[in-house]
């Protein structure tokens, strides 16, 4: 099938409360135009060479009808031209890290930048991401509610590469009793409502437990050549 047929059977699929990221990791702009087309309204990178190249080259009618977050690690020399491009950041994973996109965002917006918290939900050292405890979750949420640039949506995370879609279950429960704690903070300038967990091969399983946004690339736009 093709990009827009497979993105229009899958949307058929998700439920209705799941946003769908299409993960456009090396995929060009054809496609990323077909998952428009279909029904995508958001789109991720990892790097930040990606969002500039959807920044610069999608034409405005399909730019405006698309979110575009930063899915993969920020480096700080890169904060500045990841700005320019992206309208959400899921990897905020310290708080010395959100408070140098804080100072920067103004440059680039007049509202509040969208973020998300990243756990290191398996503690994995070739990761990043927070460490897997309320303690430190809501350490970070606290010190990001009081940033005047950006406003804490939710948590984010990637399971370990080599488990299975079942062996990952545990993992998405945790995450989910963190989102929960989370919420019942009640904290100032959040809207904590998002929940990102669960991709091409374990989708399914994370939105039994509770994901409320979904990261696909594989299911969407096929194998990566």
């Amino acid at each position: 099938m093709s990009v827009y047929e497979n993105v229009r059977h899958l949307l058929q699929e998700i439920p209705e409360n799941v946003q769908v990221i299409a993960a456009a990791k090396t995929r060009s702009l054809d496609e990323v135009r077909q998952s428009i087309e279909a029904g995508i309204r958001h789109i991720g990178e990892n790097y930040v060479q990606e969002l500039e190249l959807i920044g610069k080259n999608l034409e405005p009618a399909y730019r405006s009808q698309i979110t575009l977050h930063m899915i993969g690690h920020l480096q700080s020399n890169k904060i500045n031209k990841a700005l320019q491009y992206c309208d959400a950041i899921q990897t905020i994973d310290s708080i010395s890290t959100a408070d140098k996109i804080n100072q920067k965002v103004q440059n680039f917006r007049s509202s509040p930048l969208p973020v998300l918290i990243e756990i290191n939900i398996a503690n994995e050292e070739a990761k990043n991401g927070a460490n897997p405890s309320i303690q430190e979750i809501v350490t970070i949420a606290e010190a990001l509610s009081q940033m005047e640039n950006l406003r804490l949506e939710g948590l984010m995370t990637l399971g370990p590469w080599d488990h299975t879609a079942e062996e990952l279950r545990p993992y998405f429960k945790k995450m989910k009793s963190f989102f929960e704690q989370l919420k019942t903070l009640n904290l100032p300038n959040t809207k904590i409502q998002t929940l990102s967990m669960g991709m091409s091969d374990s989708y399914h399983v994370a939105i039994e437990e509770g994901a409320s946004m979904v990261r696909l690339g594989t299911v969407l736009f096929g194998k990566r050549t």
